[in-house]
């Protein structure tokens, strides 16, 4: 019962989200997205997407893409040019943490 007892504990941690970024960092670093995907992440317009509430890890890959162009885009691709790890992590965490999208299952 130990041993069992000990491997749910040991693997619970894999089975929970990995959040590496700094919300409040990532707040920080969001300056230049604001004036197309507003202060919070909340766009008000239906050109830019929401990014407040989104899937932390839907928001690493996505900004990776852009980085790497594999998604395309003139207005992203030198937004995200010289992001770092860190930034991407800081700047999903924050925007994966405000309120904003809401998924209808």
């Amino acid at each position: 019962m130990n041993k069992l007892i000990l491997a749910v504990c040991l693997t619970l941690p894999l089975s929970l989200p990995a959040f590496a970024g700094d919300p409040e960092a990532g707040q920080r670093k969001s300056q230049p997205c604001v004036a197309c995907h507003g202060p919070d992440g909340n766009s008000t317009s239906a050109e830019f997407p929401k990014l407040a509430g989104q899937h932390y890890d839907y928001l690493v890959k996505a900004i990776n893409d852009y980085k790497a162009s594999a998604r395309k885009s003139p207005i992203m691709a030198p937004m995200v040019e010289k992001l770092t790890v860190r930034d991407i992590e800081d700047l999903a965490a924050y925007y994966s943490s405000r309120k904003g999208l809401v998924l209808k299952y």
